[in-house]
């Protein structure tokens, strides 16, 4: 596995319109990046995740680009903490990772990467539906302690390689996953880390996912020999 360091994270805040609204995300990309990855975050939560924020850190350092996205605005969740209703709503959250994606491929610093997701929660349903809306785009999935479940129907079309990662102690969820393992297609793999509950907040396991997800990344988002081959020629 490749621990070298290869960029520092140094983040500016944009805002990707999606029809009426305006998204707020934090967007970081090192010199040397090759490839993208779009944060999907889970039920309640938002950008300033500090979950994914450790992710993210340890992909920067890995040489991707990131993007921290919040799918609602302050007002939506506000709303949301009372309903609980459009953190479920995974059509809509899948649109708007679609839109932030095309926004990322119209960007000066950006349009260039391979793009990825990574999704938690109730993210990782909306992630793989996205990728399915987008099977020539997205390179690659990483789903931590997800709800691929929610991607329903969706889940056949996906093309993207995608790598489930479900904590050791986190067995309802394991079993949601492996059902939508199933149905999942395309290159696929799940990784179960042991001793870690849902949130992965046991000592240990938060770097272990970002590891993971890192590697998964590396392997399917940086251009292939057969690509550089390909702009020599063009």
């Amino acid at each position: 596995m490749d621990t070298t360091t290869r960029g520092q994270r140094d983040e500016h805040l944009v805002r990707v319109s999606v029809g009426h609204v305006v998204l707020e995300g934090d967007l970081a990309v090192p010199d040397d990046a090759q490839g993208i990855v779009l944060f999907a975050h889970g039920s309640g939560s938002s950008r300033h995740s500090p979950r994914n924020r450790v992710v993210a850190r340890v992909l920067t350092e890995g040489g991707l680009a990131t993007l921290l996205l919040d799918l609602l605005t302050p007002e939506e969740e506000a709303i949301d903490r009372h309903t609980a209703h459009l953190r479920f709503d995974i059509s809509l959250l899948a649109e708007r990772l679609v839109t932030a994606t095309r926004w990322l491929r119209q960007q000066p610093t950006t349009h260039t990467l391979r793009i990825g997701y990574f999704g938690a929660s109730t993210g990782g349903g909306a992630a793989l539906v996205a990728a399915a809306m987008l099977p020539e785009v997205v390179g690659a999935v990483v789903s931590r302690g997800g709800r691929p479940d929610l991607a329903g129907a969706a889940l056949a079309s996906v093309r993207a390689p995608t790598l489930l990662i479900v904590g050791g102690n986190d067995a309802p969820v394991i079993t949601l996953n492996r059902h939508a393992f199933a149905q999942l297609g395309g290159e696929k793999q799940v990784e179960i880390v042991p001793g870690a509950t849902h949130l992965f907040e046991e000592p240990g396991t938060l770097e272990a996912v970002a590891q993971l997800a890192r590697q998964w990344f590396l392997q399917y988002l940086l251009p292939t020999q057969m690509d550089t081959t390909r702009q020599d020629t063009a």
